[in-house]
């Protein structure tokens, strides 16, 4: 039988209505609210190196951060010789993005430079390269908080310091004085346990005939995330003392592998290109941080920096998701007119750019509050304490941020339609991430038990923040009637627990609306108000009240290729 020949009338296939591939551009450039920021912030002298950042992050960290995701670690437990090796084995996208990283100095500027502003300059960065994928974020950011912690034992900061902070990336498993570079690691929760950690039956005993900080753990970790990194910062119980910091290496001082196991890799939601895991200490070497006992006040100095990180992580994801949803808008057609210029899809864009922009703004004003408490010559606002703001701030942006990413990321994808709710889009994997930061670090109720914790204990926490609130006085009544209200839900004290996180949101809300009226375009600051403060606005994204300059913040957020 004939077959007919092909005709250019049978075609059945011609692909319109489609927008181009968001990719080959700068992110941190076509962030406005992010570069105006971090000229704001005391950070101008990071520009250039963030638009190389920004450069990359739009080009091939898109691409990396697919194969990432599609190839995610395996656990190698063992060589074919039958040695115990407990290595994670990576996809090449991963190490790229990490050589990426730390070429970049994600992971260690404040501690190589003196300049101020160090924490808003590595942040700018952070945020543009976590956009596109957010696994390999995960080391980086303790490698960075490690320091910190680090410090509570000059002998131990002095011996990894240096390498902690070196700019070259070194994937091998030799021990780390053959290295290049190193990477720390984390392990505090127990399954018994989870964020109770002073619940922790990990046993930590004094090595015999070792040094004053020589200790072995045995015991098992919960989670254990970046298992394959040089060093771990741990806590154990010591005798008579009660739960204590250790940093524990990946090799022994004699240049032996250290005594601990990996007994499975964590299947994940989401952030499925990093490896998290469980992990079994077997007489491992470890050597002390800090007095015994007091390991949750030593190792908070790491989960404080981690937790900024978070909220730069949730305002990183909510931005992507803005820039996938307005570029969708802006050539996509339905019911002859652009998706971008119909009204109601507008209100949905809109907002969405208002609560990604009240994100990015809270990360990099978080940013400065870090550049204060540790120059505080610098610190200002109106004579608040730079320490105290950057507690509590810390604390509630942390809660609210991370709350707010999930739904704006769900209510991005549906601006796709069907396409967003394919892999290919990119914004599954962004949905599946997004509840991550609100879990990792202190969940939603354990961080506002934080910040109950903050304004009870710490005398200076809420003046501090009311001093930062005073900055924008009589900007907008809106904001002013939201900040007396919060005065009141404050000094009521009577069932303030069962209260948190009411009383937390309008504390963050009130933060944000603060920084948003000083800094933002008029637009964008009377959507914020008025939805969020002057309660003219619904429940789901897209209710933001008729008079709002809909398409001026849409234009202000929306990528160009």
């Amino acid at each position: 039988m004939a077959v007919a020949p092909f005709r250019a009338s049978h075609a059945t296939h011609v692909v319109s209505n489609q927008p181009p591939p968001l990719e080959g551009l700068n992110l941190f450039e076509q962030n406005r609210p992010l570069v105006e920021a971090l000229a704001r912030e005391g950070a101008g002298w990071g520009h250039d190196e963030a638009v190389a950042v920004g450069e990359v992050a739009g080009g091939d960290a898109i691409r990396w951060g697919f194969e990432a995701n599609e190839n995610p670690p395996r656990l190698v437990t063992h060589d074919r010789f039958g040695h115990r090796v407990d290595q994670a084995a990576f996809h090449p996208a991963w190490h790229a993005l990490m050589r990426t990283a730390v070429e970049h100095e994600l992971h260690a500027l404040p501690w190589r430079t003196d300049r101020p502003g160090a924490h808003a300059a590595r942040i700018a960065r952070t945020l543009t390269l976590s956009q596109v994928e957010a696994g390999h974020g995960c080391p980086i950011t303790m490698t960075f908080a490690a320091v910190p912690a680090l410090r509570a034992q000059p002998e131990l900061l002095a011996a990894w310091e240096e390498r902690l902070t070196s700019t070259r990336y070194d994937e091998r498993d030799i021990p780390a004085e053959e290295k290049t570079g190193a990477l720390c690691g984390m392990g505090m929760t127990e399954k018994q346990g989870g964020s109770d950690v002073r619940a922790n039956t990990t046993v930590a005993r004094p090595v015999e005939g070792g040094g004053p900080l020589d200790y072995e753990l045995v015991g098992h970790k919960w989670f254990t995330s970046a298992p394959m990194c040089d060093l771990f910062l741990v806590l154990a119980q010591v005798e008579d003392a009660g739960v204590t910091c250790f940093a524990l290496p990946r090799w022994r001082p004699d240049g032996e592998r250290n005594a601990f196991a990996l007994q499975r890799f964590k299947d994940k939601l989401g952030n499925r290109s990093n490896a998290s895991s469980e992990i079994e200490f077997r007489g491992a070497y470890a050597q002390r941080v800090g007095e015994p006992g007091r390991g949750v006040p030593t190792i908070i100095e790491m989960v404080n920096h981690t937790r900024l990180d978070c909220v730069v992580g949730s305002a990183a994801g909510m931005r992507w998701a803005v820039s996938l949803a307005t570029h969708h808008a802006a050539y996509r057609s339905a019911f002859g007119r652009l998706l971008i210029e119909q009204p109601l899809m507008a209100n949905v864009l809109a907002d969405l750019c208002v609560e990604s922009e009240a994100a990015t703004l809270s990360a990099m004003r978080l940013a400065r509050a870090y550049d204060e408490a540790s120059d505080p010559t610098r610190a200002g606002g109106a004579g608040s304490d730079a320490q105290a703001f950057k507690r509590i701030a810390t604390a509630v942006l942390k809660y609210w941020v991370c709350k707010r990413n999930p739904p704006h990321v769900a209510e991005a994808l549906e601006v796709l339609g069907g396409n967003g709710y394919v892999e290919e889009s990119g914004l599954p994997r962004l949905y599946r991430e997004a509840p991550l930061n609100s879990v990792w670090e202190g969940s939603g109720n354990v961080m506002c038990l934080d910040v109950l914790r903050a304004l009870l204990r710490e005398p200076e926490a809420a003046p501090a923040l009311f001093a930062e609130l005073e900055e924008s006085a009589g900007a907008d009544p809106r904001l002013d009637a939201h900040v007396s209200r919060l005065r009141g839900e404050l000094a009521n004290t009577v069932d303030i627990e069962p209260r948190a996180r009411r009383v937390v949101e309008a504390m963050a809300l009130a933060l944000q609306g603060s920084l948003i009226v000083r800094y933002a375009p008029r637009a964008v600051a009377d959507a914020f108000c008025a939805s969020r403060l002057a309660g003219d606005g619904g429940l789901q994204f897209g209710t933001l009240p008729p008079g709002i300059d809909f398409a001026a913040i849409v234009e202000r957020h929306r990528p160009l290729l």
